[in-house]
């Protein structure tokens, strides 16, 4: 097997070691180097040329999004998943602008971010899904055209996040189990999310899912066309 090799630039100890014990036990990840502030994550990029970077938003000496631009005029075939602690939209917006292929919240479960890296390690992009909204205003935005889920079908960050799931097969209770909700609260998003949508089922949600380009061929998470 050939593995998918990662620099881990994290300025937090703790944080990183416990990343570096996660990603440990992923046969398919093997973790070749980590950078405790943005230099570091520069130098040690262009020395190593790992395959994917995991590069924290906030770091020392030089932050997560110059460093990020930094390594790709140095190494352009790297690829940079931004870890970040911070939804707001302008962070995700320069994230894309930076160069990274995608962006994942500090509180997502470690089997997400496994499956980012792995994502974009294969040419594609990853985003958590609290923040597809946001990407999908940015492509809006350069596209000259109304967002998708616009108007009456704008859907929350949060909505988006319960359609990721479903239209992964995830159960109720497995959907609140991940959100950190009560089964009754995804009964709640998942009717609004019907309502909104004009859909009556859980297979429309995921037809919906696959067909706005949120999820891609073999269930993969996404963004929303442009």
């Amino acid at each position: 097997m050939k593995r998918i090799t990662l620099l881990l630039a994290e300025d937090h100890a703790v944080v990183r070691q416990g990343l570096l014990k996660v990603l440990e036990l992923e046969l398919d990840l093997l973790v070749v180097g980590e950078a405790q502030d943005g230099c570091q994550a520069v130098e040690l990029a262009s020395k190593l040329v790992p395959n994917v970077v995991l590069m924290d938003l906030s770091m020392p000496r030089l932050n997560g999004l110059e460093a990020t631009s930094q390594m790709l005029k140095a190494v352009p075939g790297i690829r940079v998943l931004i870890l970040s602690a911070y939804s707001d939209s302008a962070y995700v917006q320069r994230a894309v602008e930076s160069g990274a292929r995608g962006v994942v919240y500090k509180e997502t479960s470690a089997q997400e971010v496994c499956r980012a890296i792995r994502q974009v390690h294969a040419g594609k992009t990853f985003f958590s899904p609290a923040a597809v909204p946001c990407i999908e205003q940015l492509r809006a935005r350069k596209a000259g055209a109304a967002p998708l889920g616009s108007a009456s079908v704008r859907l929350t960050a949060r909505e988006w996040e319960v359609l990721h799931l479903i239209a992964q097969g995830r159960a109720n209770k497995q959907t609140a189990a991940e959100l950190g909700i009560s089964p009754k609260t995804v009964d709640k998003h998942r009717e609004h999310l019907m309502r909104k949508l004009g859909i009556h089922d859980t297979a429309g949600l995921t037809r919906y899912a696959i067909a706005s380009g949120f999820i891609q061929g073999g269930m993969q998470p996404g963004v929303p066309p442009r």
